[in-house]
């Protein structure tokens, strides 16, 4: 494979990331009300997978951690553990109040969150559970961030 060939292929490859976000999707202990609005975006009612957003099943593929849920004592290690194998770049999205702020869930002895002491945050959808539109919204935000990471990566690695 020829120079030009391989830079037309490595272009084709960084548009494609830059307009296709792949989600994964962690329930730190959450109600599953913030859940199920999330899957309602994947509805035809929605359907965010046409912007190319797609809920993939392994953190090792995926661009966009979503986080419901208050962090649990039992989740945590989890969490860090599936963190850890996202690559870089990477965006986190909270989704709801729990990962927040903890909401009804504050101060029990068996929550070690709110997110953002476990891992860093970068867009937080509020509303328990929030509605669709404030989740596509979230999305969106974030995939700008991801974008903005990936140029600069891009810019630093030429």
């Amino acid at each position: 494979m020829s120079g030009t060939e391989h830079g037309l292929i490595f272009r084709l490859v960084e548009r494609a990331r830059r307009r296709s976000a792949w989600l994964y999707h962690f329930n730190a202990g959450a109600c599953n009300g913030c859940d199920i609005e999330l899957v309602t975006c994947l509805t035809p009612r929605y359907d965010v997978e046409q912007a190319g957003i797609k809920l993939e099943g392994s953190p090792r593929h995926a661009d966009v951690l979503c986080v419901s849920g208050p962090v649990t004592r039992t989740t945590h290690e989890a969490l860090e553990t599936i963190y850890g194998q996202m690559p870089e770049p990477k965006v986190v999205v909270a989704i709801g109040s729990c990962p927040a702020t903890c909401n009804v869930f504050a101060g029990s002895p068996f929550i070690d969150g709110p997110l953002d002491k476990i891992i860093p945050v970068d867009i937080y959808i509020p509303g328990c559970p929030p509605r669709p539109h404030a989740i596509i919204e979230g999305i969106s935000q974030a995939i700008e961030k991801l974008a903005l990471r990936k140029s600069k990566e891009t810019a630093v690695g030429k």
